[in-house]
């Protein structure tokens, strides 16, 4: 029997390593929670050579002996340790190359940036992580003689600065204890640990108690490259610029309520919250959509608008019936509007501007000619819930330079206009601005006070001059938040480490990865894609059973196999949610060994699969359906034109051949039943840009895609597969299957449209279901224009609420049908190469089919949920990513035409007429285009028609347009520019 010794601990230490607090119960109960942590003294400083700390191997140490030697106040050598505030505001400075001082960054800190911020969390983790950064993470609240416990009546806040404190005091005591004096030799100087703080209160502490502290500012001010480090300082900390719109600056916006008051008065139903979405043709409107409303709310004027920025989640006033009002009728152009503003928001004198005379004219012209009958809620910015401010890509306004200005080194206020017309113009202080000129840059809103008429940002980096593919391939990426850097380490150390040699193991038992796997490999599957594809990842088959059914198949890349929960990869798949697609380029989610090699179902190799395998009546009806994991080996890989020359083809009988036909014929039959059902078909423009070559990446022509029938067999069969496993997976897991669904719309969406076609074309959109509505659409027919009823359809989607993932018990079940299929339920299932979500329902199937069990992070609902929210806003900057690509492409692509042929007229249908323009759209091309009028036209709302010298014209109406490419004020890349060139000629008007 062995003995045990308890040494009873002293108070002193209980105290340290003790954490006392009280917890309310679920039912009300107060208890008392007592926490421990275990303290050590063996945690590394992280400094090279460190005598003290010589035992300490795990992780290496990273920061250099006498830290950093090149700033004018530490001449001796430095490191420094920012505070909490420092790495919330100014992280575009710490993550810059330039700024290359060694990084103490603190326990406390970390986990207070998490819980104040998860994206400056993830990117606080990822600097770390940067090669080219010295950054190590010691953990003070475990290390003996840092840990501290909060005082009582202390709050959280000052808890930490005197952690952070005592850890920079132990940090320069330490640093002296490793270079004791030698006798007879000179005391070598020592480097310091600096304390950086904005907080005034904890600075004076510090320098209280005998350690170095500065303010961030103070710092960059004494660095060698303290030019360029400054325009990356937060605007938000510049006291110079709070000092100026105190003393010089009245009150332009209201106040925003207390949090507490705007929180009330949502609860309460006063208040409604809801995204602020800015009208792409008029910056003096904006909406809030929001519950209570069938109409969005509408904003009208900066002031209602007060301070929201395209994203934001605010917290809205409506008014009163008798002041609700209709949306404006007219284009009304930022640029144009504001084109003399002052940067510095005075005039010549010096007083202040309230808003413009220009934006008064403008709103009184629109109030006398809006539409009483349109009116819906109308109201304004009360408070915001919560921002979404990132950094956007800009451009230098030069007429916000003076002539002087443009070759000044000194620091200036200039204004960056956004490429996105959503977003107001940012003042900005730059020592900079001649240098950046011509170059798209990267710039960061900091604030918006109600002083000032325009947001206050700081400048984070240069992409490049405008119109080089290079910059405007970058900034396409980061205008749409699209995370496109390449992995790093610790992800492709995820990936088997064979490398593309990696193969399927031979079938035996003692293999894992044949284990509870069938072996599909003698099927004759086939894959069918768009010319080029890689990324393969779904295959499928069919062949007749002897009792006259069918077996249909389809196999997806079982990508969950490669892709472990939890681990870097999976978290960095997570992040991006989605593979992006550009015209020239992919944005991939996995790293490229998987998802177009391992992963891809190519032709002639064993790939692993997971198999939704039906039996089928020859009227397409489901007599059983099975999932498995498998092996299968295509046997081709055939284009969309090529299965279907294939199938059409009746001299070929080889069982590939045979087997298309199969799905062909299941696949009109499921068609049928979807449409029988009231699915719906919509549309929208989609174009083939043709490439010079593949080197060069140089658009020459474009062109409607064509269509297949074979587009529509695949797209029936992945269909078929993700509504046959959305039952499967919500029967097993009720309430945290990842799920897709697509609310019916509102009706009053529809409202307008249904006003066109009746007005129009005497036609009627009958939009009480979605059934009614496909059949509405099938009647949306003009004999004499082919292009008619897909133009309809493509104005219907628009009318549409977008899909969206969501976590199966966190709506009623009611709520899960998805409305344009028909379907009553659906998921993502057959893209797990590309989509995050499939990845999940692969993994919550195969726990259903106990093929393996499920991680913890799916079987809770809260995880999901903040999982499918990312994937959500991912999914949608995905897809706004690559229509902008297409619309740039198609842009250089006319151009390339209309050198070839001096001018390049097209045949457009009008889709919305202004007060003062017309929108139009080419159905060749697939694109859309504004033509401006003077305001001297005339307009008629109510028939939806303007009159142009004698001609009316009129939505529907067919026109032809001189196309050419200019350069967009906003983007500074080349855009379509449409001139009405018949029935009229409005190059006058314009």
């Amino acid at each position: 029997m062995s003995e045990i010794t308890i040494r009873k601990r002293s108070l002193e230490d209980a105290v340290v390593t003790q954490r006392k607090f009280f917890k309310k119960t679920a039912k009300g109960k107060i208890i008392k929670v007592i926490r421990e942590r275990y303290l050590r003294d063996d945690i590394g400083c992280g400094i090279l050579h460190c005598r003290e700390c010589s035992a300490t191997s795990s992780p290496p140490p990273c920061l250099p002996p006498d830290g950093a030697l090149d700033h004018q106040q530490f001449p001796t050598g430095h490191f420094v340790l920012p505070d909490t505030n420092v790495f919330l505001s100014q992280m575009d400075l710490m993550e810059s190359h330039l700024f290359r001082t060694p990084i103490v960054l603190l326990q406390t800190v970390l986990e207070e940036v998490r819980h104040r911020s998860l994206p400056l969390y993830n990117r606080l983790k990822a600097l770390v992580k940067m090669e080219d950064k010295q950054t190590w993470v010691f953990y003070n609240e475990f290390r003996s003689e840092t840990a501290i416990v909060r005082n009582e009546g202390e709050t959280p806040n000052d808890r930490n600065d005197r952690g952070i404190r005592k850890a920079t005091a132990w940090y320069n005591t330490h640093l002296s204890m490793t270079r004791p004096p030698i006798r007879g030799k000179q005391q070598k100087l020592l480097p310091v640990v600096v304390l950086l703080t904005d907080d005034v209160a904890n600075r004076q502490n510090a320098e209280k108690e005998g350690m170095p502290s500065v303010s961030i500012r103070q710092y960059v001010e004494g660095m060698k490259d303290a030019s360029q480090l400054a325009d990356l300082l937060s605007a938000e900390r510049d006291e110079s610029i709070e000092a100026t719109v105190a003393s010089r600056r009245p009150q332009l916006y209201p106040d925003y309520l207390p949090n507490a008051t705007v929180l009330t008065g949502i609860k309460a139903g006063h208040l409604h919250q809801g995204h602020y979405n800015a009208n792409e043709f008029n910056y003096l409107e904006g909406s809030v959509s929001v519950p209570a409303f069938a109409k969005p709310v509408l904003l009208v004027g900066r002031e209602n608008m007060n301070r929201a920025v395209h994203g934001d989640i605010v917290a809205v006033e409506v008014f009163n019936k008798t002041d609700w009002k209709a949306p404006a009728d007219e284009v009304i152009d930022q640029e144009v509007a504001l084109k003399n503003d002052d940067v510095e928001d005075s005039d010549e004198e010096g007083e202040p501007l309230g808003l413009v005379a220009e934006e008064q004219r403008i709103l009184r012209e629109e109030e006398s000619a809006r539409q009483a009958a349109e009116r819906q809620p109308t109201g304004r910015v009360v408070g915001i819930v919560k921002r979404n401010w990132r950094a956007y890509v800009c451009h230098i306004d030069r007429t916000s330079l003076t002539s002087s200005s443009k070759t000044s080194i000194s620091q200036q206020t200039v204004f960056a206009t956004p490429v996105s017309r959503l977003l107001p113009r940012i003042r900005m202080r730059t020592r900079q601005a001649p240098s950046l000129l011509g170059q798209k840059i990267l710039v960061t809103i900091d604030r918006w006070d109600s002083a000032s008429r325009y947001p206050e940002g700081h400048f984070v980096r240069a992409l490049g001059r405008v119109e080089s593919k290079e910059a405007e391939q970058e900034s396409l990426l980061l205008e749409f938040d699209v995370p496109y850097r390449p992995f790093g380490k610790a992800i492709l150390d995820c990936l088997p480490p064979e490398g593309e040699q990696w193969t399927v193991p031979l079938k035996g038992d003692d293999s894992p990865e044949w284990r509870d796997r069938e072996d599909l490999r003698d099927l004759t599957i086939c894959s069918i894609d768009p010319p080029g594809c890689q990324d393969i990842d779904d295959a499928l088959h069919a062949r007749k059973l002897l009792n006259g059914n069918i077996e249909a198949g389809v196999h997806i890349a079982d990508v969950s196999h490669f892709v472990s929960p939890e681990n870097p990869m999976d978290t960095e798949a997570a992040s991006r949610g989605t593979t992006v697609y550009l015209v020239d380029k992919r944005i991939d989610m996995l790293p490229a060994l998987l998802g177009t090699n391992l992963c891809s179902l190519r032709p002639y190799v064993e790939r692993l699969a997971f198999s939704v395998i039906w039996e089928l009546s020859p009227e397409a009806e489901i007599v059983n359906v099975r999932f498995t994991k498998s092996v299968i080996k295509s046997k081709s890989a055939f284009t969309y034109e090529e299965a279907q020359l294939r199938k059409d083809d009746p001299n070929l009988h080889d069982e590939l051949s045979e087997g298309i036909r199969l799905l062909n014929h299941i696949a009109i039959k499921l068609k049928a039943g979807r449409i029988a059902a009231g699915a719906l078909n919509l549309a929208s423009p989609e174009v083939k840009i043709h490439m010079e070559s593949a080197e060069s990446s140089d658009p020459i022509d474009v062109e409607q895609k064509q269509l297949h029938e074979t587009n529509s067999l695949v797209e029936e069969f992945m269909l078929l597969a993700n509504i046959s496993v959305a039952r499967k997976i919500q029967e097993t897991f009720p309430q945290t299957a990842v799920l897709r669904r697509h609310m019916p719309p509102p009706p009053e969406n529809f409202e307008r449209l249904q006003d066109i076609l009746r007005k129009r074309k005497g036609l009627a959109l009958d939009v009480s279901s979605s059934g009614a509505l496909a059949a509405s659409l099938d009647k949306c027919i003009d004999p004499s224009e082919p292009a008619f009823n897909t133009l309809v359809r493509i104005m219907a989607t628009r009318c549409m609420l977008s899909a969206e993932y969501f976590c199966s018990g966190s709506v009623s079940p009611d709520t899960f049908k998805h409305y344009g299929l028909a379907s009553p339920i659906y998921t993502h299932f057959t893209s797990p190469i590309r989509r995050y979500a499939d990845i999940l329902a692969h993994r919550q199937l195969a726990a259903a089919i106990g093929h393996s069990t499920l991680h913890p992070t799916l079987h809770s609902k809260q995880h999901v949920e903040r999982v499918l929210s990312v994937v959500n806003r991912r999914h949608r900057m995905a897809q706004m990513a690559g229509r902008a690509s297409v619309e740039f492409y198609v842009g250089l692509a006319v151009k390339a035409r209309g050198e070839k042929t001096a001018r390049v007229v097209e045949e457009a249908l009008v889709i919305r007429t202004f007060r003062n323009g017309l929108n139009v759209f080419v159905s060749s091309l697939g694109i859309e285009g504004l033509i401006r009028f003077k305001r001297d036209i005339d307009f008629d709302a109510e028939n939806y028609s303007v009159t142009v010298d004698d001609v009316r014209i009129a939505v529907f109406d067919k026109v032809t347009v001189r196309i050419e490419v200019e350069q967009d004020k906003n983007t500074q890349r080349g855009k379509v520019k449409m001139t009405l060139t018949s029935p009229v000629d409005s190059s006058a008007l314009q």
